[in-house]
């Protein structure tokens, strides 16, 4: 568990971010992401004294505010698509991510979105059709 308590004592002390992240082997992220919350909720290391450790992690990074979710693309549909011309999975991926951007959900790279594709052919025992180059 990332200790919170000792990235806000360090950063009282001046220490620069990539510094506190070095020292307590943790990403620069998580020290950047810690600090933010914690100068949006008005918390400083004199004002956390009397929270334990588990209370400073929930208020800081509340149970409810997980893992983004991703949108997972209708490979039902994306199965269709690629028995046409010319269709490629990469052409749909541009698709889908365009439709999560529209919707405000988070679309898979790409590198996922085939591993998810092959994985809904396995489980279907789909087939792709191969056209000739002529």
């Amino acid at each position: 568990m990332t200790d919170y308590r000792e990235i806000l004592r360090q950063r009282s002390l001046g220490l620069s971010q990539s510094k506190i992240a070095s020292s307590l082997g943790v990403s620069r992220t998580t020290v950047v992401n810690t600090l933010q919350r914690a100068a949006a909720l008005s918390l400083d290391y004199p004002s956390i004294g009397a929270l334990s450790d588990r209370e400073l992690g929930s208020k800081l990074f509340p149970a409810g505010e997980g893992a983004p979710s991703y949108s997972m693309p209708d490979y039902e549909r994306v199965h269709r698509e690629m028995a046409k011309p010319h269709m490629t999975q990469q052409l749909l991926w541009l698709e889908y991510c365009e439709e999560c951007r529209q919707s405000g959900e988070i679309p898979y790279q790409l590198t996922q979105f085939k591993t998810y594709y092959r994985e809904y052919l396995a489980k279907t025992k789909a087939t792709m059709r191969i056209l000739s180059g002529g």
